[in-house]
């Protein structure tokens, strides 16, 4: 957080003078191309991580000898493998891979000698892991910050991506006599090219929004500078009388909420009979560099709302907000309960996060430094750019979004179809300046919401004042809005608050089908007001297990807060099909 000067050492404008300001200018050039090369990563935020870790492990004796003891130890119980295995051949291995890490499970990984080479990799990164943690004195920042990069590092040079030595890709380099490398140098020149030509991945153009996305049947109803809203047309006889708002992210565009006809959200809803109301965000440019966190409230949810009150009058809202859409919505909620509007029924929250302290690895990149650098690029452009976000989220799952997919591509040369979901990753938004600066600062570094210290129309609002009915999904496995920080809304709101944890990703497990993937569960309990607290972990202990999609259980949800069946609504204003213009804007 940035601190006030003392009166008598703030600078006056006399001080600030030509020279100090072009002094400025070329530090704020500088540092953004640094950012640019960086991808938007700050290499004194990561070398002062190292610097933290490095001087106190320096000054750690006793650390130092524990480390050396397990090297001792770790080489003992190597030389004894080895051994093993040239008496007998197949023996246990002397580690295990972690759980989630699927690189050495073929068979082929337990012939020699690349049993040997993965057994030595496994052990070593465990020392690794030893060896950054658990380091007196460092930040508990600091040293998740260490870890993380010589995660990255030790995976980069994983056996598993090299030719040599991956057992999988020897053999089929042998049985195809090369043929394998031969496709995989096309697929690196075809992705190379695409990139420099800033185009979209192979098989993008099979998932057209209107055609093969986007593609349930609406009209554009209302439109200003930042949102299109997309009124669905009704699939039943009658609907429930109470409609649905539902505020996507702008980080991507919307249509991850209504995919190709089987994966879509938006389709399950208006089949079970609900009037469906969708934002579609504007992808911005330079010009819109000075849109605020304010604009997208009052341009988005509130703007949209006063639009879906004209075509369903003295009807309630249910609202639904995904990811940052999610913390959008719950900003303009306090604030509607502060002010006394109870235009909305319910809230419900899709792996949205209302308090930031422990919003996972995201976290490691985002500090003073960090949010300080992006800000120097973004003030030169205008707006942060999806590629310059992207480098982040990848590297935060590297196994699954990077090396995997090189291993597969360019060495094995499989180029598998692209998913909807996959396409719709790659259909990237931009990020308004002065909007991500605001977001990054008050939200991620000062966690001002959570603290009721955010502010609207020049008061703060707070979670506490929302006694509406709540619901609220997280997700098992995700590093961009974990489900324990997700599950914290049930803390801070005055209300009953249906909380789910469902199977897979921040992506993957939202977008949960009913006949889709066989191997979806989720795990439902009900925390309601009054209740003494309970934190999420003993939450998880009392949730009931159900498999297959949450779906199902949030549009019962919907469907027990309903007053009734009626007609359903008229389209309003036709402003063109859906999916309408802005989703198009690349």
């Amino acid at each position: 957080m940035k601190q006030d000067l003392p009166a008598q050492l703030a600078p006056t404008p006399d001080d600030i003078d030509a020279a100090t300001i072009m002094a400025q200018g070329v530090d704020r050039v500088a540092r953004a191309a640094i950012a640019r090369a960086t991808l938007g990563l700050s290499p004194v935020g990561l070398g002062l991580a190292f610097a933290d870790w490095w001087w106190h492990l320096a000054q750690s004796p006793g650390k130092q000898a524990e480390l050396w003891r397990k090297a001792m130890r770790k080489s003992v119980r190597y030389a004894d493998y080895l051994a093993r295995v040239a008496r007998s051949g197949g023996c246990e291995r002397c580690i295990e891979p972690l759980v989630h890490d699927t690189r050495f499970s073929a068979d082929a990984w337990q012939q020699w000698p690349f049993n040997a080479i993965h057994q030595a990799f496994l052990l070593q990164q465990q020392w690794w892991h030893n060896a950054t943690s658990d380091v007196p004195g460092v930040s508990a920042r600091h040293q998740a910050l260490v870890a993380f990069a010589a995660r990255q590092l030790l995976d980069m040079w994983s056996p598993s991506n090299g030719v040599l030595t991956n057992p999988e890709v020897l053999r089929a380099t042998f049985a195809e006599g090369g043929a394998n490398l031969m496709r995989g140098a096309s697929n690196l020149f075809e992705d190379l090219q695409r990139a420099a030509l800033d185009r979209r991945p192979p098989g993008s153009e099979n998932y057209v929004p209107g055609r093969q996305v986007a593609c349930t049947p609406g009209k554009v109803v209302y439109r200003n500078r930042l949102i299109e809203l997309i009124q669905y047309a009704p699939a039943t006889p009658t609907v429930h009388a109470e409609p649905v708002l539902v505020v996507p992210a702008w980080i991507m565009k919307y249509y991850i909420l209504d995919l190709s006809p089987q994966n879509s959200l938006v389709r399950h809803l208006v089949g079970e009979g609900h009037t469906v109301f969708m934002i579609s965000w504007l992808n911005p440019g330079a010009k819109d560099r000075d849109l605020s966190m304010d604009d997208y409230r009052r341009l988005g949810v509130m703007d949209a709302l006063q639009a879906v009150g004209r075509i369903v009058p003295q009807r309630k809202v249910h609202a639904m907000g995904y990811c940052l859409g999610g913390t959008l919505l719950a900003i303009a909620a306090a604030a509607m309960a502060r002010d006394g509007d109870e235009h909305l029924a319910s809230m419900t929250l899709l792996a949205a996060q209302v308090d930031f302290e422990e919003a996972g690895e995201l976290t490691l990149f985002t500090d003073e430094s960090e949010v300080s650098l992006l800000e120097d690029m973004m003030a030169e452009q205008g707006f942060l750019d999806a590629r310059q976000m992207a480098g982040a989220f990848q590297w935060l799952r590297s196994n699954d979004l990077v090396w995997s997919r090189q291993v597969r591509e360019y060495l094995l040369g499989q180029r598998p179809p692209l998913t909807d979901l996959a396409a719709w990753n790659s259909d990237g938004t931009r990020m308004p300046a002065r909007m991500h600066s605001e977001y990054l600062r008050q939200l991620f570094l000062e966690n001002r919401l959570s603290q009721g210290r955010y502010e609207v129309d020049g008061r703060a609002v707070a979670l506490r004042d929302l006694k509406l009915p709540i619901f609220a999904a997280g997700t098992a496995n995700d590093h961009i809005a974990p489900w324990r920080s997700v599950y914290k809304i049930s803390v801070l709101a005055d209300s009953d608050v249906m909380f789910v944890v469902a199977s897979g990703g921040h992506n993957v497990g939202i977008v949960s089908p009913p006949a889709g993937h066989p191997d979806a569960s989720y795990d439902v309990g009900i925390r309601r007001h009054g209740e003494p607290y309970q934190d999420a972990d003993g939450w998880l202990q009392q949730a009931v297990r159900h498999e297959g999609s949450w779906w199902p259980e949030w549009q019962g949800w919907l469907a027990s807060r309903s007053s009734g069946r009626v007609a359903p609504p008229p389209m309003a204003e036709d402003l063109g099909a859906a999916p309408g213009g802005y989703v198009l804007q690349s």
